[in-house]
């Protein structure tokens, strides 16, 4: 066992400013990866960079839109002749706004499949182009319960974002599997960010909480080890598959089931 070691390994993750995608940035870097933190609120993801390198981690920022294909495969192409290699490719930029369907512009709608279903479509067509060249690669899509396997009112186009990107994935997989190039998913469940703290009452949280078997809200860092698993060489033989991390919360038959010790 190498205990998941990342050592000498490059990896790029969008949407990685904060939240989730700042978890995953630094649990690869712990691991021994150089990460490359992306996303398009510059000062935000300059802080964060910043804040990480100063724990001694190899993390550097760049403003990527991810539904930008020339910025994507631009970013990638500058990590090959830097590093001499890419490894890595995380796709975690979401949008998910609450509007219900009767009231969803086409815009709106075009927006959200735009970010979340072409960009991680983007990412990781243009790593295949690198991944291919070494015969080597991962790419891990962040999911959610929320459409594969579960929905809330108001989350519709969200819902099918992340439920689309699994299908894509599951094609991808088998594509490029001769290449060994694996492709996998992360679905996480209630995760406590910074984005819930300041955006929602704590009466939310607490009826989350109480929604989920093990007694709490996931945290960045339950994800990102999902993550660095399927990024690691233990993973070199999981392709096409999706990771559940919601503490339980999708088990019930019942949204109203009473669950022990309720």
């Amino acid at each position: 066992m190498s205990d998941f070691r990342l050592t000498g390994k490059v990896a790029l993750v969008t949407g990685s400013q904060r939240g989730i995608g700042l978890g995953i940035v630094k649990e690869l870097a712990s691991a021994g990866a150089q990460v490359l933190l992306t996303g398009i609120v510059t000062d935000e993801g300059e802080k964060a960079a910043k804040t990480l390198q100063g724990q001694g981690l190899n993390v550097r920022f760049r403003h990527m839109d991810t539904t930008d294909e020339g910025q994507v495969s631009a970013t990638m192409q500058d990590l090959v002749s830097e590093f001499g290699s890419f490894d890595i490719a995380v796709a975690n930029a979401a949008i998910y706004p609450n509007t219900s369907i009767a009231e969803i512009s086409a815009q709106e709608w075009d927006d959200v499949m735009r970010v979340n279903l072409r960009g991680a479509f983007t990412l990781a067509k243009c790593a295949f182009t690198h991944f291919k060249r070494q015969q080597s690669g991962r790419v891990i899509f962040l999911s959610s319960i929320t459409g594969p396997r579960v929905s809330s009112p108001g989350y519709a186009h969200y819902a099918t974002t992340k439920a689309g990107v699994l299908g894509f994935m599951r094609t991808a997989a088998l594509e490029w599997a001769p290449w060994n190039i694996t492709l996998n998913a992360v679905e996480p469940g209630n995760i406590l960010t910074e984005g819930v703290l300041e955006h929602q009452p704590q009466s939310f949280v607490e009826a989350q909480r109480a929604a989920v078997p093990l007694r709490r809200l996931g945290t960045p860092q339950d994800i990102a080890n999902a993550v660095r698993f399927l990024a690691s060489d233990e993973a070199g033989y999981i392709t096409g598959q999706t990771l559940v991390i919601d503490g339980g919360q999708t088990l019930p038959e019942m949204s109203t089931a009473i669950l022990p010790g309720a």
